[in-house]
């Protein structure tokens, strides 16, 4: 099975996650898409991040009707810190049978020769890119040359300009969220009060 891994915190999911997602299944090969909850991001401080079971649950919960989602808990079984290519090549043991591509953006794939053993990464599986609303600076990074990559842009998808830190900062200041995150989450969010 063709499998696209698209990892985040997911603090909290969002609809622009689940638009990108169905834009990337309509414009590729793959089959499913796994959305590859992080525990806690080398990049990302841990400040205002929900318990990782309550993201999983909420994650879970929103993904659950459509069959080419599936939400994976992988990195709750490794140690930290959690690093893309070792998370890869736990799955590809785990799962020898299917074809795992990487779903990232634009602003990722200029940042990729700084990830731990990025080079892995770029000879060992396809990397589906998505443009990013914000616009970058060229000079931020360069992608090293390496033959075997196989990078493939998906420049028409729709990408919502909204973030996981807007959708927290409106619940802090008790503005509605609807119809920008999925229902359940919604639900969720305002029953336990999260982010308030």
């Amino acid at each position: 099975m063709k499998i696209g891994l698209f990892f985040g915190s997911f603090n909290p999911l969002h609809n622009g996650h689940l638009i990108l997602a169905e834009g990337v299944l309509n414009a590729s090969n793959l089959e499913q898409i796994w959305f590859v909850l992080t525990p806690q991001n080398p990049h990302k401080t841990k400040e205002s991040m929900l318990s990782d079971h309550e993201r999983l649950n909420m994650l879970r919960d929103a993904l659950y009707e459509n069959l080419r989602f599936r939400a994976s808990d992988i990195e709750f079984q490794l140690t930290p810190p959690y690093y893309t290519a070792r998370t890869l090549t736990h799955l590809k043991e785990q799962h020898p049978d299917h074809e795992f591509s990487l779903i990232i953006g634009e602003d990722n794939l200029r940042s990729l020769g700084t990830w731990y053993n990025y080079e892995y990464i770029l000879r060992n599986y396809r990397l589906l890119v998505y443009p990013r609303s914000s616009q970058m600076n060229e000079k931020e990074g360069k992608l090293p040359v390496i033959p075997e990559a196989r990078i493939e842009r998906l420049d028409h998808l729709c990408v919502l300009p909204l973030s996981s830190s807007y959708i927290r900062n409106l619940l802090k200041q008790k503005k509605s969220i609807k119809y920008l995150v999925p229902e359940s989450v919604e639900q969720t969010l305002q029953a336990r009060g999260f982010y308030q």
